[in-house]
């Protein structure tokens, strides 16, 4: 039978599935930071970056994937979230993809596949837009690129379930447990007015970027998922259908497959 977890109630009783024992793991001293890694078998390398308030662990059903595809997966806490630590500096994208080139050198990766998942996505983004030559394509699912790509906030039990999940998550990992409120709190102060890509900008970004939404997603406008598509250089447009923003938890068949497609692609 196949597995699906539309609601999300899979995960409020048994959390995510952990990640497997990673054959390297430890952490990076950058920009005031510690931010924690783990890579996970070898082959070209694919980072997974997680969506905002999340952590590495919410790829439970992804790393093992990529790796008997025969990649090298790579997680990566963004500072503040899970094992990372964060400085009092106000977030950017700028300053976590930074991290994640930080990440990409004590690894000894030049070149790197980047699944983005929400947060994650547009620090893919600015990376492959900062240092082109580092990113080999991007799977963009599910961010905006300016303020006119998200829907008005509306709470649902899906959104309640996936947030006690990263309340628990937060509680075990953080050397702050104390401090999710305010970490939200500095995450939402970013969105609120990051990333502002410019169509000019966007332009100019010429990796090969899937850009992928669910069909429900409960967060991000779907023209705007087709603007960004038709305004990069090196970009396609899927739809995953039936799913929403935890498409790699509700479905991690369909989003694998997704993935797959998308990896064989560009590294050939």
């Amino acid at each position: 039978m196949t597995f699906r977890d539309l609601d999300l109630t899979y995960v409020e009783s048994h959390g995510i599935p952990p990640l497997p024992e990673p054959d390297e793991q430890g952490s990076v001293e950058n920009e005031g930071a510690r931010i924690w890694y783990a890579s996970h078998g070898s082959g070209p390398a694919v980072i997974l970056l997680h969506g905002g308030m999340g952590n590495s662990g919410n790829w439970g059903y992804q790393v093992p994937a990529i790796v008997e595809a025969g990649y090298r997966a790579v997680v990566i806490d963004s500072r503040g979230h899970g094992r990372s630590t964060r400085d009092a500096r106000e977030y950017s994208y700028q300053l976590m993809a930074a991290d994640t080139r930080a990440v990409m050198d004590r690894l000894g990766i030049e070149k790197a596949a980047i699944v983005g998942w929400s947060d994650g996505a547009d620090t893919a983004l600015i990376l492959a837009q900062e240092t082109p030559e580092r990113v080999a394509g991007i799977f963009f699912f599910a961010c905006n690129v300016d303020d006119t790509g998200t829907k008005p906030f509306v709470f649902t039990p899906v959104i309640g379930r996936i947030w006690q999940q990263h309340q628990k998550d937060y509680a075990a990992f953080s050397a702050t447990p104390g401090d999710f409120d305010a970490l939200s709190a500095a995450v939402e102060t970013m969105q609120r007015t990051q990333p502002n890509l410019s169509a000019a900008a966007l332009a100019g970004i010429s990796v090969p970027v899937a850009a992928v939404l669910g069909e429900f997603d409960e967060f991000i406008e779907q023209e705007h998922m087709t603007y960004l598509a038709k305004t990069l250089p090196d970009a396609t447009l899927h739809d995953l259908p039936g799913l929403s923003h935890f498409a790699p938890l509700q479905a991690p068949d369909v989003f694998n497959g997704a993935v797959m497609t998308f990896l064989t692609s560009i590294l050939r």
